[in-house]
């Protein structure tokens, strides 16, 4: 089993920048491949960024360029960088994986980017 707890939202200004932090639990982090959603009100959750055990990436095309995911398998955490943030980027951000079949999401943090 793991747990997933992330950390870093808040209010920014557009083109402004935040440090999305998950922190996991348990002892399989590096066998995990780690996901980061986004839900915005009235919306559906989307995929945003991924990163695999071997450190491949994708990205949504709506972030690609500006946001970076990455993991660091000691600490047994994974990030999203976020640069050039507009107004759209605003939601709720969860950190997820699937293993052993099933689906494991933290409880996510919040990212408002207004002025």
């Amino acid at each position: 089993q793991v747990q997933f707890v992330e950390s870093g939202g808040d209010l920014v200004q557009p083109g402004g920048s935040l440090r999305l932090s998950c922190a996991a639990s348990g002892s399989i982090f590096s066998s995990l491949v780690m996901d980061w959603y986004r839900q915005a009100p009235g919306k559906q959750r989307e995929l945003v960024a991924e990163i695999g055990t071997g450190g491949n990436t994708i990205y949504a095309d709506s972030v690609k360029g500006r946001f970076t995911i990455s993991r660091n398998d000691a600490q047994n955490t994974a990030s999203l960088e976020m640069n050039s943030l507009k107004p759209e980027d605003t939601a709720r951000y969860y950190c997820h994986s699937y293993h052993n079949r099933r689906d494991y999401w933290g409880q996510g943090t919040q990212v408002t980017v207004s002025s």
